[in-house]
């Protein structure tokens, strides 16, 4: 690997990491439950670019079938959030 794709890949994970805490901050103060929704739905997405950086590093698809479940599983559950937020019950 080349030591700039190298260079690259590690302030990618750096900043992802600044992203996320960033996240966290704005689920634990958030003003709403909105907010804070939309911060876990943002550190899912980043989870999951994380997981496909990683696989880029360490050239294995084994990270982008993980990308793959994080995706689906932050999807399921955002919408699950969602429904509740809006009617007070997931399952009806």
């Amino acid at each position: 690997m080349s030591p700039l794709l190298s260079g690259a890949i590690t302030l990618t994970l750096w900043l992802y990491g600044l992203a996320i805490l960033l996240m966290l901050w704005r689920m634990l103060r958030g003003p709403s439950a909105q907010d804070r929704v939309l911060a876990i739905d943002a550190i899912y997405v980043i989870g999951m670019l994380v997981a496909l950086v990683v696989g880029i590093r360490y050239t294995s698809s084994m990270y982008f079938e993980a990308a793959l479940l994080i995706a689906l599983f932050g999807f399921v559950s955002t919408a699950a959030m969602a429904k509740f937020l809006l009617r007070g019950e997931v399952i009806e």
